[in-house]
């Protein structure tokens, strides 16, 4: 029987939508890739919880462990305490270190799991004016981390980019870090369009010459830097630095906007890392078992599947990372509560609220359209119950 709903559209008129129905791609059972692939998971807040939404942090630890599993199972890496977790966006980081040991310690369960775990500043005081007081920051938060057996990702810090004066504070900042590392990291470069607070990052707001200095901080350190994860929205800014990045040294995209012809890559460059994309993207949490069938199809060399597959999902990811683009945590938890791995549809931060019931149904027609929802009735349920919130009978 089909599936119809009463839908907004962008200037808020009512028109039906019948659903599409189609099963989403899987991947095979011990599904292999040739490609490192880290999705960027979120969390699940507690609905129950006796807490200021807006103040206080509560998380649901059975359900936010449970879909990392669910991660796992599909062969995908956890990037784990990231921006998608909302990691200074509601995520506070004493709760930050509680989610990578609960991570680690489920990962321990699980043959082959791999997590990378977010190392950043944001314990530290707003009033913090000097470059050494970053440096500790990173480093308290590096200790916690490498104490729990977590391997880092050295996250763009919000302070550095307050108190820099120049790309000489980073190098120092980073020369430091990495010197001290246990074992290699992977380095994150967030545009402003995620985070405002970042802008001029590297020292520079010219994006060819801030690349010109984080190459230089690898360089400097090949043995120390896995790869560097790029979120720039802007290709060929992904594609020119990757093609100068040392020996080895990884692109993990962040490119939510391009990402199925990033990792598919265009074989150019003396390296093999030069020629294509890894990826590290907080879009593989909300489109996980396609990302995961098109990796898999990709590494039986069947490009065109790898792009039937992956490119349907590229609209959604356009709308889910729309500008505002720092609200697109709303869509990856939306999808996930549609799919049925979390009861509710609330957020740590109360941001559940920070987009429109237009956008939720236009992300719910582009998840129809590429095949994104794996229990139809589910889904088409779940989105009466939110359109009756807001007055509509669907």
């Amino acid at each position: 029987m089909a599936l119809t709903l009463q839908l907004p559209a962008a200037d808020g008129r009512l028109a039906p939508y019948t659903l599409r129905g189609s099963a989403p791609a899987r991947p095979a059972a011990g599904v292999r890739f040739n490609r490192v692939a880290y999705s960027a998971a979120h969390v699940v807040a507690d609905p129950l919880a006796a807490v200021d939404p807006w103040l206080q942090c509560a998380v649901d630890w059975d359900a936010t462990i449970g879909y990392r599993r669910h991660l796992w199972s599909l062969g995908l890496g956890v990037a784990e305490a990231m921006d998608t977790a909302q990691r200074g966006m509601g995520l506070d980081w004493p709760t930050s270190l509680e989610l990578i040991r609960r991570s680690l310690e489920a990962a321990r369960d699980v043959p082959g799991a791999l997590v990378a775990c977010g190392c950043g500043t944001d314990h530290l005081a707003p009033d913090v004016n000097s470059v050494d007081q970053v440096i500790a920051g990173y480093e308290a938060q590096m200790a916690a981390i490498e104490r729990l057996g977590g391997r880092l990702i050295v996250m763009a810090s919000r302070a550095l980019a307050r108190v820099a004066r120049s790309p000489a504070d980073y190098e120092r900042v980073y020369d430091r870090i990495l010197s001290q590392a246990r074992q290699p990291v992977i380095l994150h470069w967030l545009g402003d369009m995620f985070d405002p607070a970042l802008a001029g990052y590297w020292g520079s707001s010219d994006i060819d010459s801030a690349m010109d200095t984080a190459l230089g901080i690898i360089a400097a350190h090949p043995d120390k830097v896995d790869g560097i994860k790029i979120s720039l929205l802007d290709k060929d800014k992904e594609i020119a630095m990757r093609r100068r990045l040392p020996a080895g040294v990884r692109m993990y995209t962040g490119d939510d906007f391009n990402y199925a012809e990033l990792i598919a890559g265009d074989g150019a460059g003396a390296e093999p890392t030069h020629g294509r994309s890894d990826a590290l993207l907080g879009i593989f949490d909300a489109i996980a078992p396609a990302a995961s069938a098109a990796l898999a199809e990709l590494a039986q060399g069947r490009l065109e599947r790898f792009h039937a597959i992956l490119g349907p999902t590229v609209p959604l990811s356009r709308h889910i990372f729309a500008a505002p683009t720092r609200f697109y945590k709303t869509g990856v938890v939306f999808m996930a509560w549609l799919n049925g791995h979390q009861r509710h549809f609330t957020m740590v931060g109360g941001q559940q609220s920070a987009r429109s019931l237009p956008h939720f149904a236009e992300l719910f027609r582009l998840a129809d359209a590429a095949n994104l929802l794996e229990r139809p009735e589910l889904a088409a349920r779940r989105m009466r119950t939110l359109l009756a919130l807001h007055g509509v009978d669907a």
